[in-house]
């Protein structure tokens, strides 16, 4: 289904810049931007449908590589609407890797840049009380947006309340985490097979 937009060059400046600050705030990876990313591209511009975006983070997040590919995935349908579709021909995939570029370098550059100066600088002060508060203190930032993000993922398709089995699922699998010494990326297999053999 197509989702056509208009973007003036003004606008995909506005994107770059609006990509770059949220790079300066995606402490814990990007993922925990996505709340403020669905916000303005599909609440404020209407450059995406609740579907393409909740779609672009799921595909990216069942692929290998880094969980950034869904920013790229964004940047791609954000210029396929701007092209007038798929179906509008090369213009349209012409857009849509101007999108890719257009997002990936907004979310990429500041982050790398601030985290390479940080990191240097706290290596050489890791002893103040300073950077120790710091580090302390991101902590429960990170879980809050993962939170939020989970929360804004399960929203978009209308599972909040009324599915109690992941619900269930989710208090067993934290219930796991704590109290066992079974590694992480074990649950999350576990509920790889247990989504895809629709046991729940």
């Amino acid at each position: 289904m197509n989702h056509v937009i208009s973007m003036s060059p003004f606008e995909w400046l506005d994107l770059l810049l609006h990509f770059a600050v949220l790079s300066l705030l995606s402490f814990g990876g990007t993922i925990t931007t996505a709340p403020d990313m669905h916000r303005y591209l599909v609440d404020e511009k209407n450059w995406l449908t609740d579907f393409s975006f909740s779609s672009s983070i799921a595909l990216a997040q069942s692929a290998p590589g880094p969980n950034v590919l869904f920013v790229a995935l964004m940047g791609w349908n954000i210029g396929i609407n701007a092209g007038g579709g798929m179906e509008a021909g090369i213009g349209a995939w012409l857009l849509g890797f101007l999108g890719i570029l257009v997002t990936m370098t907004g979310i990429m550059l500041p982050s790398s840049f601030l985290t390479y100066s940080a990191t240097k600088w706290a290596h050489q002060n890791s002893s103040l009380l300073s950077v120790r508060s710091f580090k302390s203190g991101l902590s429960p930032i990170v879980i809050g947006l993962l939170i939020s993000t989970g929360w804004l993922l399960t929203a978009a398709h209308n599972i909040m309340a009324s599915d109690w089995k992941l619900w269930l699922l989710t208090a067993v699998s934290i219930g796991l985490l704590l109290k066992t010494r079974i590694h992480i990326l074990w649950l999350i297999a576990g509920g790889g097979i247990i989504g895809t053999t629709g046991i729940l």
